[in-house]
This record gives C-alpha cells, sequence and structure tokens, in this order.
C-alpha cells in the first residue's frame, strides 16, 4: 500500500526554495543595506552566512535542503517496494540520479566570464554524494546507520586534526585546513570563501538521518514527533556543546562536525514542528505558495542559478529599472519592485508547471 504524500515536507522544500529564489533576486542583500546603521542590522546578518566561526539562520538552508533530500528518497524507496521493484533497479535509478545531481552541480559553476571551470562546491555536486551513500545504507538496523554517521564524524575530525599536510595543518583556519588542500589537488583552486568539496563528507550525516527520519515517519510508531524532539535536542547539545567547550568549533563553510550536529538538531526539530502542525492538526491553509515551488524544487534551483544568475535577473531588471526611471520612482522602492517582479515571474512558472502536471525530477 502506497504511503500518503507527506505534506509538511512539500511545505518545508518549498519553503526553503523561496528563501533561495528571494536571495537570488537580490532580497537578502536589499534588506541588509538598508538596516545599516540599526538595530535591524544584526537580524538582518541572519540572512547570509556566518563568516565563519557561529552559526546564523542562512546556514540552515543547505542542511535542511539536504536532510529532506533524504526523507524524501526513504518515500521514493518505499513507494518503489510497493510497486515490486528490486533493489538492483532502485539501485540504477540512485546512480543516474546522482550522475544528474553531478552533472548539473558543476554546470551551474562551470561557465565563468573567463571561461570554463571545474569546481565541486555546488549543493547539487554535495548532494550526488550524500543522496548515494545515504541509499547505499539504507536497508541497514537504524542503530547501524547512527554508527556509520558516528564515524563519519570521527572520520572529518581525524581529516582535518591528524592529516598534517604541510601549508595546510591548521584545521579550523580559512585556507590552511586540509579542505583547501584536498581541492587544491583535485580542483588546483582554493575557494577565496572558504568552501570545500570534501563537505560532502560530514554533510552525509544530513541525508542519512533525514532518511531515517523517513523511515521513521512511514513506520506505525505512535511516537514520531516525540523521537525527533529528543534526537534534535541530543544533537543541539552535542553540537553547540563541542563549540562552547572550545573542542569543535561550529564552521559551516568546513562541514565541522560540530556544525553538522548543530544544524542536524535544528532540521530535527523545523520537521517535527512542520509534521505536527501539518500533517498531524491538519493546518493547510495557506501552503500552497510553498508547495507550488517545493514540487518543482530541482527545476525553479536550476533556473535562478543558472538562467537568473547570468541572464534573467538582468533583462526584468534593466525593463523594470527603466520604466521605474523615468516614472522618477525612489531607489529603494525600485530596488523591492525589481525583486519581486523577479521572484514573480519565478513562482509564475512554477505555477504554470504544477497547473500543467509537470513535474522535473531526477
Amino acid at each position: 500500500m502506497l504511503s500518503k504524500r507527506l505534506q509538511s515536507l512539500d511545505f518545508l522544500r518549498g519553503f526553503i526554495m523561496v528563501l533561495l529564489a528571494l536571495e537570488s533576486a537580490g532580497f537578502h542583500h536589499i534588506v541588509t543595506d538598508l538596516s545599516k546603521g540599526t538595530s535591524f542590522y544584526s537580524l538582518a546578518q541572519q540572512l547570509h552566512h556566518h563568516p565563519w566561526n557561529g552559526l546564523h539562520f542562512w546556514d540552515l538552508i543547505q542542511p535542511c535542503f539536504m536532510f529532506i533530500a533524504g526523507t524524501a528518497m526513504a518515500y521514493s524507496i518505499h513507494s518503489q517496494r510497493a510497486k515490486g521493484i528490486p533493489w538492483a533497479q532502485s539501485f540504477k535509478k540512485a546512480l543516474k540520479r546522482s550522475g544528474w545531481l553531478f552533472f548539473w552541480g558543476v554546470l551551474d559553476y562551470a561557465v565563468r566570464p573567463n571561461g570554463l571551470s571545474f569546481e565541486l562546491w555546488d549543493v547539487l555536486t554535495q548532494l550526488s554524494f550524500t543522496m548515494l551513500v545515504a541509499f547505499l545504507i539504507f536497508n541497514l538496523s537504524a542503530r547501524t546507520q547512527i554508527l556509520i554517521c558516528i564515524g563519519i564524524l570521527l572520520l572529518t575530525e581525524i581529516l582535518y586534526r591528524f592529516t598534517n599536510v604541510p601549508g595546510f595543518d591548521q584545521p579550523f583556519t580559512d585556507q590552511q585546513n586540509f579542505g583547501n588542500y584536498v581541492d587544491l589537488v583535485i580542483m588546483n583552486i582554493i575557494n577565496k570563501g572558504g568552501w570545500v568539496a570534501i563537505n560532502c563528507i560530514p554533510t552525509s550525516v544530513h541525508t542519512i538521518a533525514g532518511a531515517l527520519v523517513g523511515k521513521l515517519l512511514l513506520s506505525t510508531d505512535t511516537d514520531k514527533v516525540k523521537k525527533m524532539l529528543i534526537w534534535g535536542i541530543i544533537c543541539l547539545v552535542l553540537g553547540f556543546g563541542l563549540d562552547w567547550l572550545h573542542i569543535t568549533p561550529i564552521i559551516k563553510k568546513i562541514a565541522t562536525s560540530s556544525f553538522t550536529l548543530a544544524s542536524l538538531g535544528w532540521c530535527l526539530l523545523a520537521l517535527a514542528f512542520c509534521y505536527w502542525w501539518i500533517d498531524i492538526k491538519n493546518h493547510h491553509k495557506n501552503l500552497f505558495f510553498f508547495t507550488v515551488v517545493g514540487m518543482n524544487s530541482i527545476f525553479i534551483y536550476l533556473f535562478f542559478e543558472i538562467v537568473g544568475d547570468r541572464w534573467f535577473n538582468d533583462y526584468v531588471s534593466a525593463v523594470t529599472n527603466g520604466l521605474m526611471t523615468m516614472a522618477h520612482f525612489p531607489e529603494v522602492l525600485m530596488s523591492f519592485i525589481t525583486c519581486f517582479t523577479i521572484f514573480g515571474l519565478e513562482w509564475g512558472m512554477c505555477y504554470f508547471l504544477y497547473k500543467k502536471k509537470i513535474f522535473f525530477r531526477l
């Protein structure tokens, strides 16, 4: 018997994509610029990644995206099993999905103004690895998968602390850590922002945990919300505890074990609340705006990352700003109108695809 669609998952995925689309349209930067010199500036900073050691709201977007991808995978595998699809066929599908995720992730960063580039920092490239890992261990017991997650976090600690590569032997220092060294070996470049490709190793924990939660939600367990809350609190205590005790700092850009645990804790609490509010309490009002985007998350992500960033945003801005300049609109108002015009057009595309029942999946 096929499971009922998880409305909370659709909402959470849509909520994340709406935030990402607004960021791509320039909303976050507009708000930040306007808040400079005011008491709201520190709040606006939550819409940007923390520079290094610390945790902002925006640092939780990518972990949550990878977490719910694991939850969705659990539902997909459950559906395939209900249809009698053998493991080998499911594995081929998983390989194909990971291959496409890797391709689109590389393509997203490949085209630069000065030519082509091979970079592995895109979230889709990371997801291509974490989804495959989560799939391969999906049939193991929950206890075994948790032990594997602990092993992954310990491996991350070992790689950063004990490899001692000359020039890259400072585990938690930007531009001088093991992740930077691996990037130099693989891509012959180090990310100036501090991001590293081997983030895919520790963030596999997000996707594995998401799949475990998917299994829990598909089960007949009556304490689903309680268990998610308990595990969420445990992860938060461990993650922030490692940071507060000065054992391992919370650094999103290299996905330290403390960051992975702390962000996972927030992901668990977020899904627990959404599941309780939407799927248990049946509060389904005002979800459509988000679910329309969430149903085509891959499409809209690739659109605003590739088409929007390289052409669409500038084209729309030229039209809207040109018209508003002639009408002598205030500059701030022009920025907001342009931003919401770009976002509105992108939402409209998702709505069109939704109405036509066209859903892009990998």
